[in-house]
């Protein structure tokens, strides 16, 4: 099964951002999330989930701040921005001609335009 340092360069931040885009969470349950909707084939370990939580708080695409999770334990929960919400479009779009792309290259023309 892929894990997250198998997924294309920017594909992670993708997939935080519209994570994100549902509402406010913690790491751990970014995480859970990701797999959960991808049938448990996308697995992101906290050793690139960090990072890139970091990584989209300093470019300003989502914001964080401590709270209380389900259990009642203190955790950092992340939000989107409204600078996120546009890089979110941004990304989605990109994301939506590569994977055209990359159908035609393979020959697969489903839902190409």
């Amino acid at each position: 099964m892929p894990t997250s340092t198998e997924l294309l360069q920017g594909t992670l931040d993708l997939l935080i951002l519209q994570t994100l885009a549902t509402g406010p969470m913690h790491g751990w349950g970014v995480a859970q999330s990701i797999q959960q909707l991808s049938k448990d084939v996308l697995r992101i370990g906290q050793g690139s989930l960090y990072p890139a939580l970091y990584r989209l708080e300093y470019k300003g695409w989502i914001k964080s701040e401590w709270g209380n999770s389900e259990n009642n334990r203190r955790a950092k929960f992340y939000r989107l921005t409204a600078a996120g919400r546009k890089q979110l479009e941004t990304e989605v779009e990109t994301w939506d001609r590569l994977s055209v792309a990359v159908g035609l290259v393979l020959g697969r023309t489903v839902g190409a335009t």
